[in-house]
């Protein structure tokens, strides 16, 4: 990553109060979270928008306001343009590498959505690139920024609940259109890693540490939906100090999305623990003795766009960096190896120091409206 002896991007974004962003892949999450957030991120501002759907770069331009729309085939002349100082990038997984890549060799800073790629190797090249090229990176780690996940951090380290030994998490949800990205295997969908990483990513936060070791087991019940990747996922992730996080994913399954902490004196249950919008709780309970606290919804991708700008603003290196999605994109691969072999697959040491804090929440207020959706639906709506 960029360090502060090191020369300053080529389009000299250092320079101006808000960082301009192109949003390349106008699928669901961006139309839904991600285009109206700018609102709400004072130090950042979309410029452009990259999609091969001309209806949707002519409706959504309307909609926000923005003159510079691109093909894919444009992407270089949005590149080059001298107008863009980021991307956000909201493309199916397994062009990641591809679009960073390309954005990092035109001087330009890259906020990439989470899995960071397909295999471990496109993420090390990613993280390559982008260094190469003193750009920054990030991984759209909404979550290190958000209150109620980064509370549960510090109710971890206070010792509240004792000694940390268990996490237990559930993340499903019904992805109905067998057209949808997440069931395709060839463009990197698939459970675990389209919302299985939420439950990995969460434990390792809460932990502060990185498994040495994983077991997983799939099933599928047929449909042909699944026809490409599996139904549910359930996985065992050994931490030193013999802890241990487990948690099943399925995209065939009711809406549920919470994860549950238990230590030697006590327990924290957070829900939805993974939600990008409302409310999140936690119950928190010592001894026989329950509390239970709300945090009110704020705006994550805002959230994300401020703080991503804010590096780049004063030259630092974000903290859901290039690294931080490399080791969940390696902790997948192990999964999936377990998934083939029927056997606990042992990592490597991960070497991860920087993890998410409290001092990175970033709250703004939440979306008052849903926006208009073209061309995209909810996973849940066929």
């Amino acid at each position: 990553m960029a360090t502060s002896t090191q020369a300053a991007p080529k389009n000299n974004s250092t320079n101006v109060k808000k960082i301009r962003y192109a949003v390349v892949g106008l699928g669901w999450f961006a139309q839904a979270a991600a285009l109206p957030s700018f609102t709400h991120a004072e130090n950042s501002e979309l410029v452009a928008l990259v999609s091969d759907d001309e209806v949707k770069r002519q409706e959504l331009g309307q909609q926000y306001g923005i003159a510079k729309t691109y093909s894919y085939d444009g992407y270089e002349a949005c590149l080059n343009s001298g107008e863009v100082d980021a991307v956000y990038i909201a493309l199916p997984n397994h062009l990641h590498r591809e679009y960073t890549e390309r954005a990092a060799k035109a001087g330009v800073h890259v906020l990439c959505e989470k899995p960071m790629a397909v295999t471990p190797e496109d993420c090390e090249a990613m993280i390559r690139v982008c260094r190469d090229n003193n750009v920054k990176l990030m991984i759209a780690y909404r979550l290190h920024l958000e209150e109620a996940n980064l509370r549960a951090i510090e109710v971890l380290k206070s010792g509240e609940i004792g000694e940390p030994r268990i996490f237990n998490s559930v993340f499903t949800q019904q992805v109905k259109d067998e057209d949808n990205i997440r069931l395709r295997k060839e463009v990197g969908g698939g459970v675990l890693d389209d919302i299985g990483i939420y439950c990995i990513n969460a434990c390792r936060y809460l932990f502060q540490d990185d498994p040495i070791e994983v077991f997983a087991a799939s099933a599928n019940n047929g449909e042909a939906r699944f026809k490409e990747v599996d139904e549910v996922t359930s996985a065992i992730l050994r931490f030193p100090q013999d802890r241990l996080a487990t948690f099943t994913v399925s995209f065939g399954a009711a809406k549920a999305s919470s994860y549950r902490v238990i230590g030697t004196q006590g327990d924290l249950q957070v829900e939805p623990a993974y939600t990008w919008q409302g409310e999140i709780s936690h119950r928190i309970t010592v001894e026989g003795e329950t509390e239970e606290q709300s945090f009110a919804g704020h705006d994550q991708l805002a959230a994300e766009f401020i703080y991503f700008s804010d590096c780049i603003l004063q030259n630092k290196d974000p903290e859901p960096s290039g690294q931080e999605g490399l080791i969940d994109v390696r902790i997948i691969q192990a999964l999936y190896e377990s998934i083939k072999t029927g056997q606990p697959v042992r990592l490597a040491n991960l070497d991860r120091s920087k993890r998410p804090s409290a001092q990175q929440m970033i709250n703004r207020p939440p979306l008052e409206e849903e926006p208009e959706l073209v061309h995209a639906n909810e996973p849940g709506k066929s």
